[in-house]
Formats: C-alpha cells, structure tokens, sequence
C-alpha cells in the first residue's frame, strides 16, 4: 500500500521537483552536476542545474569534435595515402626510392599495404636500389595531445599521433598493435604471444607462465615509456580463453614501415637499401593511393566506441584544411570557430583535445545541448546522430558505449547519445524520445565524484528514464 501511495504521490509531482529529488541523492554529496534538457523542437530549456557552471567534458567532447569536423571536412571526406617512386624502372630493378606519404589516414590496414606490395610487384619490379621512406609530413611532429596524463601513453587511448599510421583491425585504433595472451599446454610454460599486424618493431617480454587451471587468469601488459618493449607479466591457467589488449606504439610512423618492409620481403622484392622517414619529392610520381571510407563512416567506430586517436586526426585535419596547418593549435581553432555557429558562446569554454581525455576541456551542460538542437537543421546531421550509441542494443557498432545501458522497454532504442569517462568524470549528453513521442535533447556532466563510477550511472539513468516517461505537458 505504502509503495502504491508514493507512486501515485510521485506521480502527481512536476519534472522539475522528479529532477530534484534524484539530485538528492547521497552519492552526488560533494560533487558537481551539470544538467540542461531542452524541448527538440524548440530549443526551451525546460529544465537545468548548474547547467552555466563549466564541466570537464570527457568523451562528451568527441560531440564537438565530430560535428566541427561534418560540418568543416563534409561527411564524404575521405583521407589519402599515396605509394610514389622516384626512381626508374630497368628490367625488374626500381634505381630510386619509394615514397609512402601519410595524409592522416586513421583506417589505413595491413591488406592496404599488402595491395601496394602488389602493385610494385605487378610492376615487374623484384629489385628496389634505394630506400623505402615514410613521409608523415602531412600533420606536425607533435605525436601527443598537451594534457595527456603519462600514464596513458601505452594504451590505446592515449596512442599517438602521425600523419602516417597503421591501425591493427576495423575499430581503427591506429598506432597500436594487439597483443593476444593464448595458453600453452603445460604448466611452468610460457604462454604463446600473437601479435597483429605481425612486426619486428615491438618487442615483447614474457614474464608470464602458465598455471593450473584451478587459478584465475591473471596478465597485464604494458609498454615501456620511451621504448617499443612490451612486458607481459601474470599467470595464465591451462585451458583458459585468451587475453588480449591494445597497446599504443612508440613513434607509429615507424611501425608501417617495418610492416611495410617485411610485406615487400614476403612478395619476394629484395630492398637494398634503408627505411626511413623523410619527404616525397616534386618529382615522384604515383604508383598507387589508396582513400579510406567516408567520414560519415569514419565517426561510427569514433563516436560508437568512443576512438580517442579518430578524435585527435580529425583536429589535426581540421586545421590542415582550413589554415594549412595540421596541428592541433590550429585545428582547435577550427573546432572553436564551428562552435560558435553551433549557437556555443566562446567565453565559456575551454578547447584542449578532440577525444576528451584532457582534464582542462571546459564546457557548460547548457553550452552543449544549445549546440545539439542548433545542428539538428544541418544537412550532414543523420550521419552524426547515426553515429551516436544506442541504448540497449546488443550490437557493438549499433549500442555502442549504451549496449548495456538503459535496455528497459521504455528507453531501449529511443537513447542516443555519447558516454564519457575520466577519473571523477561521468557524462551523457544526446537525444530521447519519450512515451508521447517528444524529442528531448539533454546534458548531464558529473564532476569530481570519488565513488564507483556505476553508482554515478544508475543516477544519470534514472533521470533518462524520467525524461523517457514523464508526461510533458
């Protein structure tokens, strides 16, 4: 009886004072919340606390960063890499270098290489008399973002950045390799290591052993700062299934080198000379390119699996584009100039990345659900919003970050939205549309919280579901 009378008393309150009392809770005691829900329609923010209070952003940014770059780059933009030589061809020996220039292709995979190895080959040419060089000249050297914690660097979150990169599989994390931990079959062994794209660049230093199968798997693997040494450590029971990690690269340009080097020795093309990085030459000429998929493509697997480095190429394109330089001082200005015609005023933020891993990032709540009810009248913005995490569905390029959030019936598929994690930092920010039909746009940013992070969650769900099922009127 008791719990049918505070529904039905619940029931009976505003949204704002349903608002206000899942703010309450104890978990939320000594932290900060910045919350801004507008009407899709019409752009009435019909709800806010501390929504002009700025808020680290976390993975909240890539919202920004994907729509400044749709709307400077055009969702069919697509990157480039080129194979040139300058060299001639006399019977079957090239007499000159061959040039692989990076143009900030983040989808670039070994069968893409695999494809110029065959190009040259189908050349006639066995024989190359020069060097293979690596030109990443297309972006500045600067291969971290400037707030990058340190302790980031060997993850796949904080890999690096060139203009010449290589990525291990379709997620698209490029700069890194995969590192695949598998049993072998007696105790005291070492377990098998498998690394993807196959290379001679990373090291790997097995520490691990393999225990009896009663033990719980237990492997860590990290790369050494400074070096390409990946320690393996841990044990791995008899007959366990198979730990696999990214891990970020030292210097990515050299990595496609070595990929690529090993790839011409296995089409049988003798290279004697070095592989280097340097610049292509006026006078080269084109052998093969290769364009990735579309951006509309691209920011699926960036904003559906939230791809920190897809974040940092697109800022770095941006500013290539449109001042000629690809850094992220000039890209960030792209960003901060596509803000304001997003309806952002410039004075309350603060731009210091494209994925959000910078503890500097600066937005309001409010800041950002004005930019998403402004885009929704731009013509690349079913891509974007297509790009968003699902609610609920199980399909990782579908759910995403949401496949296993907010799976009930009254929210499952009707939540699009983007997640966002650092330590202290959880936010969703998106679009609903509720029981009735209404489109609502919200931002919840929390901030400076110490607890689980889960707990943070439950809350910023229980207030979706609100909006999901309040009867507006």
């Amino acid at each position: 009886m008791d719990e049918a009378l505070n529904a039905e008393e619940n029931e009976s309150l505003s949204f704002n004072e349903k608002m206000n009392n899942l703010l309450k809770d104890e978990n939320l005691n000594g932290s900060l919340v910045g919350i801004s829900i507008r009407d899709a329609d019409t752009g009435e923010e019909i709800f806010e606390h501390q929504g002009n209070i700025r808020m680290h952003p976390a993975s909240n940014m890539k919202l920004l960063t994907a729509a400044a770059a749709l709307k400077t780059l055009g969702k069919s933009y697509q990157f480039n890499t080129e194979l040139t030589t300058d060299g001639i061809q006399k019977g079957n020996v090239l007499k000159g270098n061959i040039y692989l220039k990076g143009m900030g292709d983040p989808t670039l995979l070994k069968e893409d290489l695999d494809e110029f190895a065959k190009v040259i080959k189908e050349q006639g040419i066995d024989v190359i008399e020069g060097n293979v060089i690596g030109d990443d000249n297309w972006y500045d050297d600067i291969r971290l973002s400037q707030d990058l914690n340190w302790s980031d660097e060997s993850f796949y979150t904080g890999a690096q950045i060139s203009a010449l990169t290589l990525s291990p599989d379709k997620d698209y994390d490029a700069g890194t390799v995969i590192i695949e931990v598998l049993p072998s079959n007696h105790i005291g062994e070492k377990p098998r290591i498998k690394v993807t794209p196959p290379n001679q660049y990373v090291s790997i230093v097995n520490r691990s052993k393999m225990v009896s199968e009663k033990e719980q798997r237990d492997i860590s693997i990290a790369r050494e700062h400074g070096t390409n040494n990946i320690i393996v450590e841990g044990i791995m029971p008899i007959n366990a299934k198979a730990y696999r990690s990214y891990v970020a690269v030292w210097e990515p340009t050299n990595l496609v080198l070595d990929v690529f080097h090993h790839i011409l020795k296995d089409k049988g093309i003798t290279l004697n000379g070095d592989v280097e990085i340097g610049l292509t030459p006026e006078n080269a000429h084109e052998l093969a390119s290769k364009q990735s998929i579309p951006l509309e493509e691209i920011i699926i697997p960036f904003m559906k699996l939230s791809n920190n480095g897809i974040g940092e190429v697109l800022v770095k394109e941006m500013g290539g584009k449109v001042y000629n330089d690809g850094s992220w001082d000039a890209g960030l200005d792209v960003m901060k100039e596509a803000a304001l015609t997003f309806g952002i005023d410039e004075n309350t933020i603060l731009l210091r990345d494209g994925s959000g891993m910078s503890h500097k990032n600066y937005i309001p709540a409010s800041e950002l659900t004005e930019m998403l009810y402004h885009i929704q009248t731009e013509e690349w913005f079913q891509a974007f919003e297509f790009s968003l995490p699902v609610a609920g569905e199980a399909d990782r390029m579908v759910g995403g970050t949401l496949k296993n959030r907010l799976s009930q019936e009254q929210t499952k598929g009707k939540v699009k939205a983007k997640t966002g994690t650092l330590t202290g930092v959880y936010t969703l920010s998106g679009y609903v549309t509720n029981q009735q039909g209404k489109k609502l746009i919200f931002s919840i940013l929390n901030n400076n919280y110490i607890i689980d992070s889960s707990e943070i969650g439950k809350i910023q769900d229980e207030m979706i579901t609100l909006l999901a099922t309040h009867r507006f009127e």
